[in-house]
């Protein structure tokens, strides 16, 4: 339970428009990831806001974020994965809860790191809003554990379930939830930093480095690993007048190499690196088909590029077929190759396609999303206050 002057402390801030959040990150740095750079937004928003922050994160790393605190924990590596760790509370998770003394929690793809903030929040009387991001079934699908599956989906709704908000990133993940038993789940989407993925950072020195012989640049920008599937590039290095590129490192990278003969392979990118490689591209490519949201696909219609997105998961409410870029078949692979080989073919359709993405990203900028995700901590932070408030007038 809470004390009473701790709940007439909230009733200030709440009062004042001020929030005190935990962020318990299944993911953080120096991992780079999907996970990571949400919860690094996050941060961001809420401190820029005036709101009181701390993270609670796998460690080693370091211990601050700007001026907010990272509270380590002990982890062990993911096999498979070196800058993955999953992280390993024991009994310090409630303590820490216990001396912040959020107005809420946020658990960031809860998990491991995450059933533990539940479990100690809900100890505590502090509400918590959970931020599903990864499709765990999915990746132990490509990593041949697929009859863990069900098992997986058991987990993911106990753990949702003790949260008192669930929020999905795309149409799809809502509904994948709600069909496994979750409740309260809501739609809370991504925003891209539109000045970072814009189509001003094009390099026409870049792509004359890229594609000497003018070809057209088609690439992909990511993780590479099992459950992105990058393999699937392989038929576009056939196609005439096409030069595949590839951005992002991981575990999967000289199987990859080996699997695409003729593509470039750039390695890790970031910073301005990476603005103006999504930039410079004249197709950007998704091969994943169990993305819960797909940031990369928006940070490349960010950046005015016409794209080639899987008929499945998040990218379904991100594409808009042949308006802002074109779907492929998951179950028909040579959609993927006819889709590349009609844009390779038609340098105004891809000049058409990249405004109008471009355009539609520009309706997502982080600062509207995360401001609808204060507004989610806001209404269970006062819930949990009057429903508090009634359990003490009753007793």
């Amino acid at each position: 339970m809470i004390p009473m002057r701790r709940r007439t402390q909230q009733r200030s801030r709440l009062a004042e428009g001020h929030l005190r959040v935990a962020i318990v990150a299944e993911s953080f740095l120096p991992a780079v990831n999907g996970v990571t750079n949400s919860v690094l937004r996050v941060i961001e928003h809420l401190r820029r806001h005036g709101h009181e922050v701390i993270v609670i994160a796998p460690g080693p790393g370091e211990a601050r974020y700007g001026d907010v605190e990272v509270v380590r924990v002990r982890a062990f590596d993911l096999p498979g994965y070196v800058d993955l760790r999953v992280g390993l509370p024991k009994l310090r998770m409630g303590a820490i809860l216990r001396d912040f003394a959020p107005d809420v929690v946020h658990l960031a793809a809860p998990t491991v790191l995450g059933a533990a903030g539940v479990r100690a929040a809900g100890k505590l009387g502090i509400p918590t809003v959970a931020v599903f991001q990864t499709d765990l079934a999915g990746f132990a699908r490509r990593h041949g554990l697929g009859r863990m599956g069900d098992g997986i989906w058991n987990y993911i709704r106990w753990l949702h379930e003790q949260a008192d908000v669930t929020l999905a990133p795309s149409t799809a993940s809502v509904w994948a939830l709600q069909a496994r038993g979750v409740n309260r789940v809501h739609l809370w989407s991504r925003g891209v930093d539109l000045e970072r993925f814009n189509p001003a950072h094009r390099s026409d020195e870049l792509h004359r480095i890229l594609a000497p012989n003018r070809e057209v640049l088609v690439g992909y920008i990511g993780r590479l690993a099992k459950e992105k599937q990058v393999e699937r590039l392989a038929p576009l290095c056939d196609i005439p007048g096409v030069r595949v590129v590839v951005g992002g490192d991981g575990p999967e990278q000289l199987a990859l190499e080996a699997a695409l003969p003729g593509a470039a392979f750039l390695g890790f990118q970031a910073g301005h690196d990476l603005s103006r490689l999504f930039a410079t591209l004249d197709v950007f490519v998704h091969t994943g088909v169990d993305e819960t949201f797909c940031q990369a696909l928006q940070e490349a219609m960010a950046s005015g590029v016409a794209n080639v997105a899987p008929s499945a998961g998040g990218p379904l409410d991100l594409v808009r077929h042949r308006h802002t870029g074109f779907f492929w078949s998951p179950e028909a692979p040579e959609t993927l190759v006819g889709a590349v080989a009609e844009l390779a073919g038609d340098a105004e359709l891809r000049r058409r396609l990249g405004a109008a993405a471009r355009a539609d990203a520009e309706q997502r900028p982080w600062g509207s999303v995360l401001d609808e995700l204060v507004g989610y901590y806001r209404s269970v932070a006062t819930a949990a206050l009057t429903s508090g408030a009634e359990r003490h007038d009753a007793a």
